[in-house]
């Protein structure tokens, strides 16, 4: 499966956009954790709890999912393959891992926002921000962005054998 040009750049625009988005996701959930950390303002804690589920369900879920299935398509449907190259398997690695670790770390996160609703101020003290996922998630996201941009060298052993065939069919078309 090829995809045309303009389906290509079409699946690309949406591929770049949902990815940015997700980075903008996870700082924005970042943001909401430092000020959960940083705050004793019970109201502030509770805000930023809730928030935090918020933009988790709601913005980085759908983004990270819309991101991978995106991925895969551009993937499969150009040259550079979802097996020819080990930066494209890396990639489709990380997020795949980095969708998993949200999708099973956001109930956590709704079971925390949902127990700062209605805790009273005391019982609230203990539940700073949550950083380390978003800040790791955060830091694997620019890895994957820094992998697509660069594209380092390095051709799976299907990759050369995939470049040997079309040689050979090139070759014979002259």
């Amino acid at each position: 499966m090829t995809l045309t040009p303009s389906l290509r750049k079409f699946v690309l625009a949406v591929h770049i956009t949902c990815s940015v988005g997700w980075i903008g996701a996870v700082v924005a959930y970042v943001v909401l954790g430092v000020a959960a950390v940083l705050s004793s303002d019970m109201l502030t804690v509770r805000a930023a709890w809730i928030a935090m589920e918020l933009t988790g369900w709601f913005a980085a879920v759908p983004l990270a999912l819309a991101s991978l299935l995106t991925g895969l398509i551009i993937s499969l449907g150009t040259a550079w393959g979802l097996f020819r190259h080990y930066w494209v398997l890396l990639s489709l690695g990380l997020t795949i891992l980095s969708t998993v670790v949200l999708l099973l770390h956001m109930p956590s996160v709704s079971a925390t926002a949902d127990m700062v609703r209605v805790a009273e101020g005391v019982h609230i003290g203990g539940h700073g921000g949550d950083l380390f996922h978003p800040s790791v998630g955060l830091l694997i996201l620019l890895v994957i962005t820094a992998l697509n941009i660069y594209k380092p060298r390095g051709v799976t052993p299907y990759g050369w054998r995939k470049q040997r065939e079309e040689r050979a069919v090139s070759q014979l078309q002259r």
